[in-house]
């Protein structure tokens, strides 16, 4: 049984294989992190994680899209290490996962209209956006290596490139939105320029201390999006360029948003905590058709992670659908993956992995992603932590969970 062994991620060995996933917190204030981001990923590692993951910080002003969003700089590292003295004095090791939101940010936040790979318009957002000139592509791979001379700086053992779900990295990659026409557009090969140029700064970055993840997609989740086989070279680039491990997952935000979490999406929960009045009676008209439904099953990316693991050498880190003991020991011992991460589980019971330890065999989460509903608007939460929900809200929970075990 791999499960409470250690392993290692380059040159940081984690005490069992075991991450706390990069789940968006939503735990920052005005883009900084606050007491109870800390605590937070604090409590996962008491609870016996072997690195937990701080999810969804930004490598440059551009690339915020929410105030609770922490943007990784200079001024913010006292408080960093605050986070990651507290992770390692409970024996789990640190990582952060740096990005840029590229189309899904606003003017607002990103202090300017909007970049991606190419312009348009993003519904999801809503927002005009622009073209990252070239000038602003090579600052911006500058950034993601800047990045992780901040994390090391800040106490983090490794760092998760994000390169999937449709922010940045993935836009560049996706042909549904790079229709770019120069030496970033086009072809799979020039489409991966901007990824091989930010995975050659964070590499020189990290050196010889720091480990290197990158989460990458196995498929967008829709047609006109990148497929298996294309995903598989980005794969295969990714490992030359000296990734120490991926994390196999799929889906994109603003396009098929539960293809990467799965469930249903309780959209009266979402707008509840939405402030804008227009978005809030906006999505509640046309929430069903923007985020249909993608059935939740446990371990629901291993038929496609299986492929990968066939073609790939470097060590590969299992998710989607992590919730039972059971679950981990086929992935971990029969599928040949190196590590496991889970999100929801850990929002759920951030001592999960102690009590597996201590011969739990299956996390007390529904999957009615009541805290994903809330993510969007305010922190991350469990529904089953609360004791004050609106009863509209506890009513869809309970509607959401009568649909679940009828598809069951």
């Amino acid at each position: 049984m791999k499960l409470f062994t250690p392993a290692k991620i380059g040159p940081v060995e984690l005490r069992n294989r075991t991450i706390r996933s990069a789940a968006f917190e939503g735990m920052g204030k005005d883009n900084n992190p606050t007491p109870q981001l800390r605590d937070y990923h604090w409590s996962v590692a008491r609870g016996g994680i072997g690195m937990t993951t701080l999810a969804y910080t930004s490598v440059n002003r551009k690339g915020i899209s929410f105030d609770t969003q922490v943007w990784l700089r200079p001024e913010i590292i006292k408080d960093m290490r605050e986070i990651t003295d507290g992770i390692h004095s409970y024996g789990a090791k640190a990582s952060i996962q740096v990005g840029h939101c590229g189309n899904m940010t606003h003017w607002r936040t990103a202090g300017g209209i909007p970049v991606g790979a190419s312009g348009g318009f993003n519904l999801y957002s809503p927002t005009i956006l622009r073209s990252l000139r070239k000038d602003e592509i090579v600052q911006t791979a500058r950034d993601f290596g800047n990045s992780v001379r901040l994390a090391r700086d800040a106490g983090f053992d490794c760092v998760e490139v994000h390169a999937g779900h449709g922010y940045l990295i993935s836009q560049f990659l996706s042909p549904y939105t790079n229709h770019r026409r120069d030496e970033y557009g086009g072809s799979l090969d020039n489409r991966m320029r901007f990824m091989r140029m930010c995975m050659e700064e964070v590499m020189e970055a990290a050196g010889s201390d720091m480990g290197i993840v990158v989460k990458t997609n196995m498929r967008d989740g829709f047609k006109g999006g990148l497929e298996i086989d294309d995903c598989l070279t980005v794969a295969h680039e990714l490992e030359q360029l000296g990734a120490h491990a991926l994390v196999l997952s799929g889906g994109f935000v603003s396009k098929a948003p539960m293809y990467v979490m799965r469930g249903e999406m309780p959209i009266y929960t979402m707008t509840h905590y939405m402030k804008q009045w227009w978005l809030k009676y906006g999505v509640r008209m046309v929430g069903k058709m923007m985020i249909p439904t993608e059935p939740f099953k446990e371990l629901y990316f291993l038929d496609d992670a299986r492929r990968f693991r066939s073609e790939l050498k470097l060590p590969l880190i299992y998710v989607g659908g992590v919730v039972s003991r059971e679950g981990i020991d086929k992935v971990l011992d029969e599928e040949g993956f190196d590590f496991v991460q889970m999100g929801r589980a850990l929002i759920n019971q951030p001592d999960f992995v102690n009590r597996l330890r201590d011969g739990a065999c299956r996390c007390d989460c529904d999957h009615v992603n009541y805290c994903i509903a809330r993510m969007y608007s305010e922190d991350m939460r469990c529904h089953k932590h609360l004791n004050d929900l609106p009863d509209r809200i506890n009513r869809e929970i309970a509607e959401i969970k009568e649909r679940d075990a009828k598809r069951l």
